[in-house]
């Protein structure tokens, strides 16, 4: 069944089908992924963003961005020294960046980064005080590539933001509008999240039902 694309376990078996994807799930980190010949081309995955409509000027999106983006900057704040310049990324951005001007609204400068519509990669060769993940670590074929590179990419007690809706069970997942994305391929239980956190030696907090902040060095 191959490996984890997460903790690369081979611990792998079955734990969903339906008429269009299998979905395995990994007994040593919990998340449910679904296997490569399931995913999209890399055109077609972009056809689907290019439907999403996120724009910055939309109060009810802005709503749904701050239940994430007022606990991060809460801790950033807390946990910055006066005298740095607070600087973080949005990874992930998508067609309408938001994060960026709402975090600008409060004085914090933040920078995109988007495969499809920021493709900036220099931007990931500084470090951070924060890195903020708005539902897109369901979309990564391979967080076990993508982790370390957001790791290297924080400060010590930078923080790191992950908003995406939470496995629960099997009853759950079979009448989960979630999984019908065909661009969601990996799905996180509370078990996975506390896999990362001791992996990484980071501090995870479970802020609300799909937003979790881990910190940097304080474990």
């Amino acid at each position: 069944m191959g490996m984890c694309p997460l903790c690369e376990s081979d611990s792998l078996e079955p734990y969903y089908k339906d008429k269009k994807r299998s979905y395995l799930q990994c007994r040593c980190c919990f998340l449910v992924s679904v296997p490569r010949q399931h995913h999209l081309t890399t055109l077609d995955e972009k056809a689907e963003y290019d439907k999403h409509q996120n724009d910055p000027r939309d109060s009810g999106y802005r709503r749904f961005l701050a239940r994430s983006l007022t606990p991060l900057l809460d801790r950033v704040h807390h946990n910055t020294e006066a005298i740095d310049e607070i600087i973080g990324l949005d990874f992930g951005c998508g067609p309408g960046p938001t994060i960026e001007p709402m975090a600008a609204e409060q004085g914090v400068k933040v920078i995109n980064y988007d495969l499809y519509y920021c493709n900036t990669p220099h931007v990931l060769e500084r470090q951070y005080n924060f890195i903020t993940l708005t539902e897109v670590i369901e979309h990564i074929a391979s967080p076990s590539s993508l982790l370390p590179v957001l790791n290297k990419c924080l400060k010590q007690k930078g923080h790191l933001l992950f908003m995406t809706k939470r496995l629960i069970d099997i009853k759950a997942f079979s009448q989960w509008h979630y999984k019908n994305d065909p661009t969601h391929i990996c799905f996180y239980a509370d078990e996975t999240f506390r896999w990362i956190a001791q992996h990484f030696n980071w501090h995870l907090e479970v802020v609300d039902k799909d937003v979790v902040i881990f910190t940097k060095g304080v474990a």
